[in-house]
């Protein structure tokens, strides 16, 4: 009878003991380099809560913006690495480094940051990349048309681009060489101080960052260049081992809210940008067109930067031509 109590004994207490830890919370720590007042900065915050909410308190989050726990360019390797267990960056910042999602950023000719995004997504999870396999992706987004913002002059032809210095990041820097201009590879958080002091003439960025980051007080004009228009993924994700210590019903539910909030933010790109245009216009901006003309000699201009894509990707073991392919098919 004494065996039988205590084997009783041991069994509630590995019973107990499995339950405690099944149910142990996890506090996570997400880095991101959005300043808080930028819509990106909100919709992470938002995602943490619905996190906490939908894994009923098991993960808990405590958020670092404003590139106050890794900078921009080293959050994907902080959080492979575990300085941050999730972190949100631009995939461009480590340049090379993602080939498949680099076709992404290609200028395509992008008319919306929803489009942008639902490729972005398309891409991922019809090649799945090997190269996201040191972390587990959470979810991309993309902004809308990347288009040329300058501080004082017009551009409206690839001629009035030669001898410029334009501020771009990643794969964006090809667009400016192909129409003549010299691109200088910073990121988005400098930009306002570099077109203020005159380091560079002006920037390849998407209209919403002319309220976002407050550009649109220190750029005069935006060239309408939608025929070749580009954009940036941005990927959120976490350290693997963080991820496969968290319960299958909790993955579940992260999973879920992912999908969501991956359309949160295409669709928050498009309404950052009607706010950009509104904040740049009523700082006196004007918008140069393009002539039609003008917009089959960028366009043309495109095709050996995307041929260049290609061949490297190839030589990465990356079937560069399938994946160009594909997002035409999904523009």
């Amino acid at each position: 009878m004494k065996k039988i109590t205590v084997l009783a004994f041991f069994i509630f207490c590995f019973s107990s003991l499995f339950a405690l830890t099944a149910n142990a919370k996890m506090q996570l720590t997400y880095s991101n380099f959005f300043p808080p007042t930028h819509f990106n900065s909100q919709l992470a915050e938002s995602w943490i809560q619905e996190v906490e909410k939908r894994t009923n308190g098991e993960v808990t989050i405590k958020y670092y913006p404003a590139q106050s726990l890794t900078k921009a360019p080293q959050t994907y390797d902080g959080v492979v690495n575990g300085i941050a267990d999730i972190g949100m960056t631009v995939l461009a910042y480590s340049r090379g480094r993602f080939p498949v999602a680099q076709a992404i950023d290609l200028p395509m000719g992008y008319t919306s940051g929803v489009q942008a995004t639902a490729v972005a997504n398309a891409v991922l999870n019809k090649f799945h990349p090997k190269e996201f396999d040191d972390s587990q992706i959470m979810y991309v987004h993309a902004h809308g048309p990347g288009l040329i913002n300058m501080a004082s002059k017009k551009v409206a032809t690839m001629e009035d681009m030669k001898g410029l210095k334009i501020r771009t990041t990643g794969a964006s820097g090809l667009v400016i060489s192909a129409l003549g201009g010299s691109p200088v590879g910073k990121g988005m958080g400098e930009t306002y101080q570099l077109l203020q002091k005159g380091v560079v003439d002006g920037s390849l960025h998407p209209l919403e960052a002319n309220k976002g980051w407050k550009l649109g007080e220190v750029v005069k004009y935006v060239t309408e260049s939608y025929p070749v228009a580009y954009t940036t993924a941005f990927a959120v994700f976490m350290n693997k081992r963080k991820w496969s210590k968290i319960s299958p019903e909790s993955q579940k539910a992260i999973k879920e809210i992912n999908a969501e909030w991956s359309i949160k933010h295409g669709e928050g790109w498009d309404k950052a940008d009607k706010a950009g245009i509104e904040f740049f216009k009523s700082k006196g901006g004007e918008f140069v067109s393009l002539s039609d003309a003008e917009a089959l000699r960028w366009k043309a201009a495109m095709a050996p930067v995307i041929d260049e894509y290609i061949k490297k990707a190839n030589e990465k073991g990356v079937d560069g031509k399938a994946v160009v392919d594909f997002i035409k098919a999904n523009m």
